[in-house]
């Protein structure tokens, strides 16, 4: 007998985007009628878009939940990984893949209903580029930020980060092992990738480069840290820290219980998923309830050049923090 429609759960296809001429690999999942959103999820280093399509048990899929709840998902292999590694074998710095990532959604939009806008739901490295895309919006709109496994103050040693050599302090990825369905870590196998080199360059700058980002970001951002975090700090002080620079209109800071760093592969997956989901829907709502007011456009030239005083920055600091 054929499975009534209602009850079969939302297909996950692969596609690939034009980024101004580097293709971006993903996956979709999307509702059958318009969404309310477009979603975008952003995979941390050294993994794959597939980080939110656990199949490890049903329901952990943030593809598929998603979808089920009305928004159009859209899981991103970052530039470096996937279908780009070819062309970008080094990777790229944190604002020129914010750059690539608005060209691919430009063209994701060209012949897609995108209902209120994209929503970037990020994980560690991912919660990055989010960042930066939130400071360098791209032509359609962005209605907010969330971000797992993302601090400004690390709780490692750069040596300990994971590099274009290697994933670090692997561990600490995980946090106990009894956070995890068994299927987590085969089917994990599958989506491990190198880091790529710029990346890992990046790392250890990250806490300087956070609040020049940070104040530039203007719409609303909420961080999520799990109970069993390993690479950042999330004390009193720390989580000041990461709001202080913030000029988003509102800022949430959440924990999660039973959870270790790798949240969407973990039992915890889908708690988290719908806490993200529901923040989603309050900033659909504060938009509809809000009054009109004048666009306010921001000076990109306050951002550092990813061309020139980036590289500045590598070359002078980089060397010495890595290991």
């Amino acid at each position: 007998m054929t499975e009534p429609q209602s009850t079969r759960p939302p297909q996950v296809r692969r596609i690939t985007l034009d980024a101004a001429g580097v293709p971006l690999s993903a996956l979709l999942a999307e509702t059958p009628a318009p969404p309310r959103a477009v979603i975008v999820a952003i995979h941390g280093g050294g993994m794959s878009a597939g980080y939110f399509d656990s199949r490890a048990r049903p329901g952990l899929s943030l593809l598929t939940l998603g979808a089920e709840l009305g928004y159009t998902v859209l899981a991103i292999d970052r530039p470096g990984y996937g279908a780009s590694a070819e062309h970008l074998p080094d990777g790229q710095g944190v604002l020129d893949q914010a750059d690539t990532l608005n060209a691919a959604l430009a063209d994701f939009a060209r012949d897609r209903d995108i209902g209120g806008g994209f929503f970037l739901l990020a994980h560690s490295n991912g919660g990055k580029l989010a960042l930066a895309a939130g400071a360098r919006t791209g032509e359609h709109p962005l209605i907010g930020l969330d971000i797992s496994g993302l601090g400004s103050r690390l709780a490692v040693e750069p040596h300990q980060m994971p590099g274009s050599d290697g994933h670090g302090a692997w561990r600490k990825h995980w946090g106990a092992l009894r956070l995890y369905p068994p299927d987590a870590f085969r089917l994990g196998r599958s989506l491990v990738s190198p880091v790529p080199t710029r990346e890992a360059q990046e790392g250890p700058l990250w806490p300087e480069l956070y609040p020049g980002l940070a104040e530039l970001v203007r719409v609303p951002v909420r961080f999520t840290f799990a109970e069993q975090e390993q690479w950042w700090h999330f004390d009193e002080d720390a989580i000041a820290a990461l709001r202080r620079p913030l000029a988003a209109p509102r800022v949430a800071v959440d924990h999660q219980p039973d959870a270790g760093h790798n949240i969407s592969l973990g039992w915890a997956a889908r708690t988290y998923h719908l806490r993200a989901l529901a923040f989603l829907e309050e900033c659909l709502l504060a938009q509809d309830a809000a009054p009109p007011r004048p666009v306010r456009r921001r000076a990109s030239a306050e951002l550092p050049s990813s061309a020139d005083e980036f590289d500045d920055r590598l070359d002078d600091r980089a060397a010495p923090c890595l290991v």
